[in-house]
C-alpha cells in the first residue's frame, strides 16, 4: 500500500472546530512573518543584545523565573492540560508525539533555566512575555492536533514518521550539546570579578563571553539554534500537519536574524574569530 497525502483525519464530526483550527494557523503564519521582519531589523535586548532599552520592555524579574513561565507553563503545562482535555483521540502514535514534545519542553523550560549559567540575573517582564504568548499559540495548536489526529493504523511504517522522528531526535541531541557546551563557557566569577577561565575574553576583557570551539561550533556560531530548527523540521515532517509547520516556520522566522545578528556580535567583539564560521547552517548560511 503507498503512503496516504493525508495519514490523518482531524474532527471529522465538528466542522467549526476544522475552520478555527486553520485560523489559527494562518495567524501563525501572518506572526512568524512579522517576527521574521521585526528580529531582522533589531534584536530582542536580552542575552548578547540586552542594552539600556531592555528597561522600556517593562519591571525586571528573575531570568529563570521568566525563563520557565515563558516556555514550561505552555510546553508542558498548558500541552498537557490541552492534549487530555480538548483533544479527542489518543492512540499509540498520538502519545509518541507527546513524548517527543515533553522530552524538549521538560528540558528546555525547566532543567536548562535552573542550571544554566546566565550572563544577567534578570530579564525585563516583557521580554517574558514576548515569548510567552506566541508560545501559547503555537503550542496550543500542536497540542490540539496531536491530541485529536487520528493517524493511519500502518502511519509506524510511514517514511515521514520514520524520518521526522530520526531528524527530531538528532535535533535534540544536536541543541542539548550546544546548550551544555555554551553552559560551560560560562565559569564562575572570583571575587574581583573576574571570569575564572583560560579561554579568551573579547577585546574589553570583561563581557563574560568567550569564543566556543568544538564540533559544530567550528563550523557554525550557533548550533544550539540550528538544532532546535532541525527538532521542528522533524516534527514537521513526522505528524505531517499544518500545525507543525507553521511551528517549524516560526522557529525559522527567530533563528534565522537571530543567529545572524549573534554571529556579527561574536565578529565585532573578538578579533580573531574564525573567519570560515557560518551563522545557522553549516557552509551555506
Amino acid at each position: 500500500m503507498g503512503m496516504q497525502a493525508i495519514p490523518w483525519s482531524l474532527y471529522r464530526d465538528d466542522e467549526t472546530r476544522f475552520w478555527v483550527h486553520i485560523g489559527l494557523v494562518i495567524l501563525g503564519f501572518l506572526l512568524s512573518v512579522i517576527t521574521l521582519i521585526a528580529q531582522w531589523a533589531k534584536p530582542a535586548p536580552y542575552g548578547k543584545h540586552e542594552g539600556s532599552e531592555a528597561g522600556n520592555w517593562g519591571p525586571m524579574i528573575p531570568q529563570r523565573l521568566g525563563h520557565i513561565f515563558s516556555d514550561a507553563i505552555p510546553g508542558v503545562l498548558m500541552f498537557i492540560l490541552v492534549f487530555y482535555l480538548y483533544g479527542d483521540s489518543r492512540g499509540t502514535v498520538n502519545y509518541i508525539f507527546l513524548a517527543l514534545w515533553l522530552c524538549h519542553y521538560i528540558h528546555r523550560g525547566i532543567i536548562h533555566p535552573l542550571t544554566m549559567r546566565y550572563r544577567s540575573g534578570q530579564v525585563a517582564l516583557g521580554i517574558t512575555l514576548g515569548g510567552f504568548f506566541p508560545n501559547c499559540l503555537f503550542h496550543f495548536l500542536n497540542a490540539d492536533f496531536i491530541g485529536s489526529a487520528v493517524y493511519a493504523s500502518n502511519y509506524y511504517y510511514d517514511p515521514r514518521f520514520i524520518c521526522g522522528i530520526v531528524i527530531f531526535v538528532l535535533g535534540f541531541v544536536i541543541n542539548r550539546w550546544a546548550d551544555y557546551k555554551l553552559r560551560s563557557l560560562r565559569r564562575p566569577k572570583t571575587e574581583d570579578g573576574k571570569v575564572m577561565t583560560s579561554l579568551q575574553t573579547n577585546v574589553d576583557g570583561d563581557s563574560g563571553y568567550f569564543i566556543p570551539r568544538g564540533g559544530l561550533y567550528e563550523v557554525i556560531s550557533c548550533p544550539n539554534y540550528f538544532g532546535e530548527l532541525v527538532e521542528w523540521l522533524g516534527w514537521s515532517l513526522a505528524t505531517w500537519s499544518l500545525a507543525g509547520l507553521v511551528w517549524a516556520l516560526f522557529g525559522a522566522a527567530t533563528f534565522l536574524p537571530r543567529s545572524w545578528h549573534n554571529h556579527n556580535w561574536y565578529k565585532r567583539q573578538f578579533e580573531d574569530y574564525p573567519s570560515q564560521r557560518k551563522a545557522l547552517i553549516p557552509f551555506i548560511y
